[in-house]
């Protein structure tokens, strides 16, 4: 399985009339991670999609070596983390926030054969990850508040991604989403994030691979 790593161009900001294709070109442009965002209408505003998006589009994205990068953004993720194992999840991310049985939750994800994340709402202190370390593969530190489209990105997200590395060491990988565009993933990058979110900052683009490219070459400037 591959790890997570990389701009990580979230379909929920694809056309989905054209999502496979879409889908094609960031691959083609060098992405391998795929983020998908399921949003429940509960936990946060919206709704999004279910596992049969995963189950379409993994064999495409697995046939590229790339990953598989599922965000529940839903209440009680642990009644879900089956379907969406099933339907080709390499990584499930649940939030903190919508669980009262993380540690249960995030085992059962790694007992489904995939990489467990735990992700933080704006306003969830980082030490929370402290009781949780070795249960994660990957921290998720939400850069704007989950659910509502169109934020800037939150300017005290660095700090909060410096404090979780010194949390967590240098094992998990950390993950950034929300706001995620060429002029904020060097900030992010060097306090230590290593996966970076981007929607719209990829599919709202007349071109998406070029702006893939041009968010990955920031990245690493």
């Amino acid at each position: 399985m591959p790890e997570p790593g990389g701009v990580a161009p979230s379909i929920l900001a694809a056309d989905f009339a054209r999502l496979g294709e879409q889908v094609g070109t960031v691959l083609a442009a060098g992405a391998r991670t795929i983020h998908v965002d399921i949003m429940d209408g509960h936990f946060v505003p919206p709704l999004s999609m279910g596992p049969n998006v995963v189950s379409a589009l993994a064999d495409q994205i697995h046939d590229a070596g790339g990953y598989v990068d599922v965000h529940l953004m839903i209440e009680r993720p642990e009644r879900q983390i089956e379907a969406f194992a099933k339907a080709g999840a390499d990584g499930i991310t649940l939030h903190f926030e919508a669980t009262p049985h993380a540690n249960y939750a995030l085992n059962a994800v790694r007992d489904a054969g995939c990489r467990a994340g735990l992700a933080l709402n704006p306003g969830t202190p980082a030490t929370v990850v402290g009781e949780l370390v070795e249960d994660v593969d990957l921290v998720l530190c939400m850069t704007v508040n989950p659910g509502w489209g169109g934020q800037a990105f939150l300017p005290g997200s660095p700090d909060k991604v410096r404090r979780l590395r010194e949390l967590v060491g240098g094992r998990p990988a950390i993950e950034v989403d929300g706001g995620v565009d060429a002029s904020t993933v060097g900030v992010c990058a060097a306090a230590g994030a290593t996966v970076f979110v981007a929607g719209s900052a990829v599919f709202g683009t007349e071109d998406p691979g070029q702006a893939y490219r041009s968010i990955a070459e920031a990245a690493h400037s």
